[in-house]
């Protein structure tokens, strides 16, 4: 297996780096052997795995004479509903400042000491951290970088794929004065995931969109209405490209393996 390609100085947003991260998000969903197996495959000698105490909260701490990346990873589609549920829809204090999804913070704080620890002992040379998740794995990764501040670390960017909705508004605010710049969340066509918590409950997102339309393009930031176009277009051709098929298009949008696929075949 080849090398990870990987941009490490580049702080704006970078085709190569988003479609490495994402392959990142989707490894973080397979065991810990094949983690480690693969990431020395891709160039990272170092590699930590890490799980908390809630089932399905995992990821990986990887690094190289280069960049560290930290990835969290995501759940199944059915199990979403387990987190996006009224009684867990409660917000607390985050750390950064403002507040956030119960649920999510307490997933993050089962792994945050074990993910900090291997990164600090990672970073011998002063590489620059990545951040990146799918799903449950990308809200958790927007938590992550909020506090980070408050754990010592300095990160240089933050890739996200079918990120739900993680904190409020003056969670969001906050995030976006420290790390709004170089904080990215792609959003494929219509994937369901990103409009939950719903935002009538105070929920906003953060980092800067980049959506990926109907055609596979990838577009900067979107309207109400362009939104609602490629919906439209993406359900049409979904449905008939999926005539006979289990799933919802919007649930299959949200599939990290179809976030990797359309990346892989952009330009850069």
């Amino acid at each position: 297996m080849a090398k990870l390609k990987f941009h490490p100085t580049v702080k704006s947003f970078d085709i190569v780096n988003a479609r490495a991260l994402a392959r990142a998000s989707q490894l973080a969903y397979q065991d810990e052997d094949d983690i480690l197996r693969i990431l020395k495959s891709w160039g990272f000698p170092k590699g930590r795995f890490f799980a908390g105490r809630r089932k399905g909260t995992e990821g990986f701490v990887a690094g190289n004479a280069d960049v560290i990346l930290v990835a969290f990873r995501g759940t199944e589609v059915d199990k979403i509903k387990d987190w996006i549920s009224d009684f867990k829809i409660k917000k607390v204090p985050a750390k950064g400042g403002g507040h956030v999804h119960r649920g999510f913070k307490a997933a993050l704080e089962s792994v945050s000491k074990k993910m900090v620890g291997a990164v600090h002992e990672f970073q011998d040379a002063g590489q620059p951290v990545f951040v990146t998740g799918h799903s449950l794995g990308a809200a958790l990764a927007g938590l992550a970088v909020g506090a980070s501040a408050t754990e010592g670390l300095e990160i240089a960017g933050l890739y996200t794929y079918g990120m739900p909705r993680a904190g409020n508004k003056v969670f969001a605010k906050k995030f976006s004065a420290a790390y709004g710049m170089r904080s990215f969340r792609v959003v494929n066509n219509n994937d369901t995931v990103t409009r939950v918590p719903p935002g009538l409950f105070r929920y906003k997102h953060v980092g800067i969109v980049k959506y990926l339309n109907a055609d596979g393009e990838l577009e900067s930031g979107e309207t109400p209405w362009k939104r609602f176009k490629q919906r439209v277009k993406g359900q049409v051709q979904g449905r008939i490209k999926d005539f006979l098929k289990l799933g919802p298009d919007g649930l299959k949008d949200h599939s990290i393996g179809r976030y990797v696929k359309i990346l892989n075949k952009l330009e850069g």
